[in-house]
């Protein structure tokens, strides 16, 4: 066989040469664009060619601080494209971690958003390795900023050269892209993904049994692309030659139903918030969805009544993911086996619910104390993934030894797997709640109380108990409108729990504090649990 190398370029090559008149909407600060993918990669040769005039050399870093649009679809092919690494920065990071994680990564060029120039200027005189920044922006003039040397990211495509030819040489395991972990605990770990890496997982994204993406789709992912690569769909999206809508920056849930009405689309995903803030809106307005064949939700465990919300009342197929950005990150998807068709209606919704099989290509194991688990979803144990899109390490951290061992990379996430080979995570490892020496799930507690109908968004955290070590409390944020108390919500769950699983609290909260992710930020609720 031809040992033709995996690289990324090529994708975008063959959007260019195949689905030249497709449309990638974006929506940017001041307008929506409306570009080809003849537009896109003019656009994208430029960007690589005006990154070698900045001097950018082969394996550097280039750093991306912006929101879903063309522009960051662009340095998306473009930095690996002339043999650069892009790293997508969270820019919802806090000071510490967002000079870290520049620091760390030894960013050499800095592609900013305009509006989010400010939260780079009061961190400039921390970075040790940026040499250039350049501004991403529809206005014809450099905004005023303390950043320099500061460029246009479009003077500098006008001067770049539209027909740079990407290269030819990158080996498929030269690093392409790099993102940092969120870091609920310590600071960000920083992940690299390979050519090869990269696209292999793009090609799963296309599997019928995956995310089934095609040229059919209509794909507007609203997963930030700072956070695992946009799950992939910005790269299957373009290798596929799907039409891309990108929602860009200070969207809402009003602006995503708009959207997913007026350019027709058929696939998006999230996380579970997204997800909530959407059904609110649908509820409120009259918006048709009928073009979406499936929304993708992954990030922390949905709600089960969410899931079954959007199918039965909005007819919109639901579909519930795991991964990490240790993963690029798609590891299971929820399906149902075609012998499982005959299955009532709750039973369905319980597969659903789960995390789901692993896709094609990815081996799982599942440990604790006493070795490999058995298959009757209830034995809990670390969940153990390998395959040929998962990191072998973090970039240059000693924490590599503590997740990376034996071929394996040790999750941290606490599961359990059905004889279907489903996963539903139980919880993080610090997450459990030991009480009286048994486990208690806080995401099973989670989304039993998010299925009462007053209930918005409930997080469940641990206490410290003198008799019984720990026992959980419940934070929950009511819906607009609605009312409910402790005792409601104890009663709610009282049929559905042993009696030692119920909450010895209930605190109704304004909100409940996220990472930059949107997950629950549990160390800080246990502080506030705590006053």
């Amino acid at each position: 066989m031809m040992n033709t190398p995996l690289t990324i370029a090529p994708m975008l090559e063959r959007a260019e040469a195949y689905f030249p008149k497709k449309e990638v909407v974006s929506r940017t600060l001041d307008t929506t664009h409306r570009l080809t993918y003849k537009d896109i990669g003019k656009r994208t040769r430029a960007l690589s060619s005006a990154l070698e005039k900045l001097g950018v050399q082969r394996g550097e870093r280039v750093g991306s601080f912006a929101w879903n649009h063309h522009r960051h679809l662009e340095a998306y092919f473009g930095v690996p494209g002339m043999g650069a690494v892009v790293h997508m920065i969270n820019i919802r990071l806090p000071e510490e971690h967002l000079v870290h994680v520049i620091n760390h990564a030894e960013d050499r060029v800095l592609l900013i958003d305009e509006d989010l120039l400010p939260l780079i200027e009061r961190v400039k005189d921390k970075l040790t390795s940026v040499h250039t920044y350049v501004v991403m922006t529809d206005k014809d003039t450099l905004p005023e900023t303390s950043l320099e040397p500061l460029y246009s990211y479009e003077a500098l495509l006008h001067d770049g050269d539209e027909a740079y030819e990407f290269l030819r040489d990158i080996d498929e395991n030269e690093p392409a892209a790099m993102c940092y972990t969120s870091a609920t605990t310590g600071l960000p770990k920083g992940v690299m993904y390979s050519h090869r890496g990269i696209a292999l997982h793009t090609l799963s994204l296309g599997l019928a049994d995956s995310a089934g993406a095609s040229e059919n789709d209509v794909s507007m992912p609203v997963v930030p692309m700072f956070h695992a690569n946009a799950w992939g769909m910005p790269f299957s999206s373009t290798w596929f030659g799907s039409k891309q809508v990108l929602p860009g920056p200070y969207f809402t849930p009003k602006l995503l139903a708009e959207l997913i009405e007026e350019e027709q689309v058929t696939i998006s995903a999230g996380v579970p918030t997204i997800w909530l803030g959407l059904l609110q809106e649908l509820e409120q307005g009259n918006y048709d969805t009928s073009s979406l064949r499936a929304v993708l939700c992954g990030g922390s465990a949905a709600p089960k009544g969410m899931i079954e919300t959007f199918e039965k009342k909005h007819d919109i197929r639901f579909v519930h993911a795991y991964g990490l950005t240790e993963t690029t990150p798609l590891v299971t998807l929820a399906r149902i086996k075609s012998h499982q068709h005959d299955l009532s209606q709750e039973d369905q919704l319980d597969i659903r619910s789960t995390q789901g099989m692993v896709v094609p290509g990815i081996d799982i194991k599942v440990i604790n104390e006493n070795g490999e688990v058995n298959w009757n979803g209830e034995d809990m144990g670390e969940l153990l993934i390998r395959g040929p899109w998962i990191a072998d390490e973090y970039y240059n951290d000693e924490r590599t030894t503590e997740a990376f061992k034996d071929g394996w990379f040790h999750t941290g996430d606490v599961v359990t797997i059905d004889e279907e080979g489903n996963l539903r995570i139980v919880d993080r490892t610090k997450d459990l709640i030991k009480s009286g020496g048994e486990w208690i799930s806080s995401v099973d507690l989670e989304n039993a109380i998010m299925a009462h109908d007053a209930v918005q968004e409930a997080a469940v955290v641990a206490v410290a108990d003198p008799k019984w070590q720990e026992r959980p409390v419940a934070c929950v944020v009511l819906k607009d409108s609605h009312r409910a108390s402790k005792d409601d919500i104890i009663d709610f769950l009282r049929p559905q729990f042993a009696k030692w699983w119920l909450p010895d609290d209930v605190m109704f909260l304004e909100e409940i504090p996220k990472t930059s992710v949107g997950k629950f930020l549990k160390r800080a609720l246990r502080e506030k649990v705590k006053q």
